[in-house]
């Protein structure tokens, strides 16, 4: 049965994690069809229903998808192999431009910080009950995100924004909903939206950020949530403009019950002003996170927004952690308010890297995206082709496949490690590697 791998099991637990450990392991591929639920039950000696139940399981947790008629397969993109296994190995010598990671030498020094949270947590120790959520950190958060033009609500506070995303969704959707998601979008993003059981639906990205005729057909076609990415879109440097989140919110404002997420993880990294969406819809949530302006280690993000929500989230968070470190809230909270990161030279730092590889490349005749953030979004004929050149070169980028649905293909760029000296010969390197392959003859 399904060629050399033989489902085994009784109940349909065992049989669910036997499939879900043949995907992981590669025994069973991307699309291969599963066999249908008589079948298999009969094979096994079980009950059908027991067998509904293990592609139940997978569904939820995005191993499989079924089709109607057409059966149950293996999810083009299985929750297990995730999109991070798209990678390109560095040669010896080489530049690796394909993390996303920020530059370390505009990261702050941390000791300072947590010195102070561990010698404010010497004093007055944390306890069960206490308040989840530091008030310093409530209180800054707060401010700033009033000067932004979020709407008033409540704070709570999670590892990340990837942590605050899957808890909103779960808050509100089950398994079998659909959700509108940018394309190209965040890969971990991509993973995790059908890993939760869920389907997703493209909305087509620029650089000003998603495009309202997108998202009204996705709303149309049943989506029950959306989540758009305000500045620093990953992987395409897209930012929200006041003319786009003027047209974002008509359509939501037509679409009340869409569960809103909004993602600001550019903060503190770039120059151009918030366009929030939220206020229109009755259920939605802002996350802002540390990360990419403080460091990936600082695994936290403030998460506001309608009191259920919120509520839902707190009550999730205290049966599973209880809260995040109050040592790592106090000491980001030591961050914000002692200035520990200069904003605006930090933004201007990745902004002159960006819009230098960017002109260099138009210069080329090579179109090129990277409105704000760390990213550089290359539209490409052929993806592995301009991959492979780029790293005969010494250049090591990231294939766009991991963040893509059904847009066209690309490789992603960052331009953190650069150096104005890298900008030309990295220009370079890519204008000959887009270029197609010249045709071949044999005599």
């Amino acid at each position: 049965m399904l060629g050399e791998y033989r489902i085994e099991g009784r109940g349909a637990a065992e049989i669910a994690a036997g499939v879900e450990r043949a995907v992981g392991a590669g025994e069973l591929q991307p699309g291969q069809p599963l066999p249908p639920m008589r079948e298999l039950a009969a094979h096994l000696g079980v009950n059908p229903n027991t067998v509904a139940a293990a592609y139940r399981i997978l569904r939820e947790r995005g191993v499989i998808e079924t089709a109607g008629r057409r059966g149950s397969r293996v999810r083009p993109k299985p929750a297990t192999t995730g999109r991070e296994e798209l990678r390109v190995e560095v040669p010896p010598g080489g530049r690796d431009l394909s993390t996303g990671n920020p530059d370390p030498a505009l990261l702050p020094r941390l000791a300072p910080a947590l010195a102070a949270a561990a010698e404010q947590g010497d004093r007055r120790p944390v306890r069960y009950g206490d308040d989840p959520v530091d008030a310093d950190l409530a209180r800054i958060a707060r401010a700033e995100l009033d000067a932004d033009g979020v709407p008033a609500g409540p704070l709570t506070v999670t590892s990340g924004s990837l942590d605050a995303i899957e808890r909103v969704l779960t808050a509100h959707l089950r398994p079998g909903d659909t959700v509108a998601v940018e394309d190209p979008g965040w890969g971990s993003l991509l993973d995790l939206v059908p890993a939760l059981g869920l389907h997703t639906v493209p909305v087509g990205v620029d650089d000003d950020g998603p495009r309202a005729d997108d998202l009204r057909r996705a709303l149309e076609a049943g989506a029950r949530a959306l989540i758009v990415t305000d500045r620093a879109q990953n992987p395409t440097g897209a930012s929200v403009t006041a003319t786009r989140a003027r047209a974002l919110r008509a359509v939501l404002r037509d679409h009340p019950g869409t569960l809103l997420i909004e993602d600001d993880h550019g903060h503190g990294i770039v120059e151009l002003p918030l366009h929030p969406l939220a206020g229109v819809t009755r259920h939605w949530a802002f996350v802002r996170s540390a990360a990419k302006a403080y460091g990936p280690d600082l695994r936290l993000a403030v998460l506001a927004g309608d009191p259920v929500t919120v509520d839902r989230v707190r009550g999730r968070l205290r049966l599973g952690p209880g809260w995040v470190s109050l040592l790592l809230q106090r000491a980001v909270a030591h961050l914000w308010a002692h200035g520990a990161v200069d904003r605006a030279a930090v933004a201007r730092s990745y902004r002159d890297r960006r819009t230098g590889l960017v002109d260099a490349l138009a210069e080329r005749g090579v179109v090129a995206h990277g409105r704000s953030g760390m990213n550089v979004w290359v539209p490409v004929p052929d993806e592995t082709g301009a991959l492979a050149r780029l790293l005969q070169r010494g250049w090591a980028v990231a294939p766009g496949a991991r963040f893509r649905l059904a847009s066209r293909q690309a490789v992603r760029i960052t331009v953190s490690p650069l150096t104005e000296e890298d900008i030309a010969p990295l220009a370079d390197a890519v204008a000959a590697a887009v270029r197609p392959s010249p045709a071949r003859t044999y005599g």
